[in-house]
């Protein structure tokens, strides 16, 4: 996968944006929904302080060499991340318009969207809620969509077609072909919807080919700068490797293609 250079939104992503009383009633997967402006609600789910191992170990199999070194990660503060994927709908409540090439419902996740375009719907986002949305870094995604597992998936060794929309070999499950409505499908542990498979989501950080020197404080990997940003998740045309919760993607950020997509973290939820 590959791509060009924009601004970033915010250089580290460990930001919770609660009070402190009220951090002591959250857990892991509690949800909240919130209007982000013009009646238009986002449901976001918490994801707790913590550490994780991220990438996988050399005794695993098959592996790719870029989900290498397995690192330890801690989050000094947890933070909240889009329960599915930004639907058409949200999309066009803040831009007006729909780039989507599969239509039919507006609860089908946007596609065709690059990691600019993202940038520029969270600037307008933000200034229409008065929140501080962003996209994820990839540090905080692995975490979220792991949800405390330490398997290839957040629902074990494997997964199928009714638990993920995903390209799976010949008669082995539902071919699809297309983006299906998000929540569509079980959450992980953490009630998160679609971490594996429909549309691969954009981070934040810059792509580079392995862990050496990575941040382990939950941050973007913004320095050094390279040529594509990251991309997880896998999607609907995706195999069922590449839907693991370690793999990696990544193109170039004006890249626009109909597998792409995005959810959101947020530094402060409005109120």
């Amino acid at each position: 996968m590959r791509c060009i250079t924009v601004v970033c939104m915010m250089a580290f992503c460990g930001i919770s944006g609660v009070a402190a009383d009220e951090k002591s009633d959250l857990k892991a997967g509690d949800t909240k929904t919130v209007d982000v402006g013009g009646d238009t609600k986002m449901a976001f789910v918490w994801c707790p302080p913590g550490e994780f191992l991220m990438g996988i170990s050399d005794s695993e199999t098959p592996r790719g060499a870029s989900e290498t070194p397995q690192h330890t990660v801690t989050f000094k503060q947890g933070f909240w991340i889009g329960k599915c994927e930004v639907t058409q709908d949200q999309w066009k409540s803040v831009t007006g318009e729909n780039p989507s090439h599969f239509k039919g419902s507006p609860n089908l996740p946007v596609e065709q969207v690059s990691w600019d375009d993202c940038q520029q719907f969270l600037r307008k986002l933000n200034t229409k809620s008065g929140g501080t949305f962003r996209l994820p870094c990839e540090a905080e995604w692995e975490y979220a969509c792991r949800a405390g597992t330490r398997t290839p998936f957040a629902f074990g060794e494997s997964i199928s077609t009714e638990q993920v929309n995903y390209k799976a070999p010949f008669n082995k499950g539902v071919a699809r072909e297309r983006t299906t409505e998000v929540g569509l499908f079980p959450g992980n542990a953490w009630n998160l919807c679609d971490m594996h498979g429909n549309v691969h989501e954009w981070c934040q950080d810059w792509y580079h080919d392995s862990y050496t020197d990575s941040p382990a404080d939950g941050s973007a990997w913004e320095s050094p700068a390279n040529t594509d940003r990251v991309l997880r998740g896998g999607s609907w045309s995706s195999s069922q490797l590449s839907c693991r919760s370690a793999a990696r993607g990544h193109y170039t950020p004006d890249s626009r293609l109909i597998t792409i997509g995005f959810r959101i973290v947020c530094g402060s939820l409005p109120r």
